[in-house]
């Protein structure tokens, strides 16, 4: 017998490409459990299915960043809960020192779908029941008809794993001016934001022509991020996906002075801020 929950739930995060470098991403997790039915005619209860996997997810992917252990890019080291890291990609190199606990590990040479979906069915086999003999992981992306972009961010007065300086989200956007949806518009932004990390000006400690360095103390330590600067886009504000609508808006707003202009950003799936001017 087999049981399967289709989109269980999602995840936030960034995770390291040799190619591509840093990259914010959102998937969808789909989960498939084999064996015996118990006395209850069961694989296993859904409500216990859906609760562990959502809470196990959160722990060890949700607005993380996940690192390929084994892959040549990569050099890092252990400190007292932290963890320091170099990746060098074919887009530039980036350092971080982070509390161990905003980066998963996982034992691959490449971060896709598939190499984290078999590392997490291997991790998470343990949760079930002895009557489960196999578990399947599934992650896929949204499905987006128009266009959407990969950003990365920190927000250090989060209370919560947001705080984390280096998670990200992979978001569509709805752009109308004076009441008509602009996909001109849409797929400039989209592009303009293609892998980005979005930066806040007051954590800048350091900038040279090719490099930004951020650093802050929030609840769970101090994080400090050192990018390419042609990964970085720098705003005044937190980078909060309210702010972020209202900055795209500010400033297609300044290009059109006569226009309305309204935003619509998504962060993730599902979720995100309107702002109108």
């Amino acid at each position: 017998m087999y049981l399967f929950v289709d989109q269980l739930t999602n995840v936030d995060f960034s995770y390291l490409d040799p190619k591509r470098g840093l990259v914010g991403e959102t998937w969808l997790a789909d989960f498939g459990l084999q064996g015996a039915l118990d006395q209850n005619s069961m694989v296993c209860d859904f409500g216990i299915v859906k609760k562990t996997f959502r809470q196990w997810l959160d722990l060890t992917l949700d607005h993380k960043l996940l690192v390929p252990s084994q892959s040549p890019c990569l050099s890092y080291q252990l400190n007292d809960a932290y963890i320091e890291l170099s990746w060098k990609s074919q887009r530039g190199e980036m350092t971080l020192s982070v509390p161990e606990s905003a980066i998963t590990l996982i034992d691959a040479v490449e971060i896709t779908p598939q190499s984290v979906a078999h590392w997490c069915a291997d991790q998470a086999k343990k949760l079930m029941p002895n009557s489960v003999s196999q578990l399947d992981i599934e992650f896929n992306p949204e499905v987006i008809s128009g266009y959407s972009y990969h950003y990365s961010h920190g927000l250090k007065k989060h209370d919560g794993n947001c705080q984390r300086i280096a998670h990200g989200h992979r978001s569509t956007i709805n752009i109308s001016k004076n009441g008509i949806r602009d996909f001109d518009l849409e797929r400039q932004w989209c592009q303009r934001w293609s892998d980005i990390y979005v930066g806040t000006k007051e954590d800048i400690i350091s900038e040279s022509d090719a490099q930004i360095q951020f650093s802050y103390q929030a609840e769970q330590g101090k994080f400090t991020l050192q990018l390419p600067k042609h990964w970085c886009y720098i705003v005044d504000t937190d980078t909060t996906v309210e702010q972020i609508a209202k900055h795209i808006a500010c400033t297609l707003k300044q290009q059109n002075p006569q226009d309305e202009i309204k935003v619509k950003a998504f962060e993730g799936i599902g979720k995100g801020a309107i702002y109108i001017c």
